[in-house]
């Protein structure tokens, strides 16, 4: 974890989550991650993140780390949708389903 992370993080339990977070985004950046670990740490940064409220800590965090932030929004997608994303990125993204969902309806690949 870096100095500026653990500094803006105050609590035990973010604190946790943020070194958490850290190393899965580490592990997000390897070419060849190991599978099993990859979901032991994804359950456990789950676990921290249910635990949580939102607050401005937690916020930041999340703007931190990119791969914690999508655990967060799947975590709270039925409440919340894409809550993090930027709107263009959230329009864009069912934009896109839609279209793949049309182009499966007639019979099209994907691509």
């Amino acid at each position: 974890m870096t100095q500026s992370t653990s500094s803006e993080v105050r609590s035990p339990a973010l604190q946790g989550l943020a070194s958490l977070a850290w190393l899965l985004e580490r592990i997000e950046r390897d070419a060849r991650p190991d599978p099993a670990q990859y979901q032991t740490l994804v359950s456990r940064v789950r676990e921290q993140l249910q635990q949580q409220p939102m607050c401005p800590q937690l916020a930041a965090l999340l703007d931190r780390f990119p791969a914690t932030a999508d655990i967060y929004e799947n975590l709270r997608y039925e409440h919340a949708g894409l809550c993090r994303a930027p709107l263009e990125r959230s329009v864009g993204t069912e934009r896109q389903a839609h279209a793949i969902l049309a182009r499966v309806a007639r019979g099209l690949p994907r691509d």
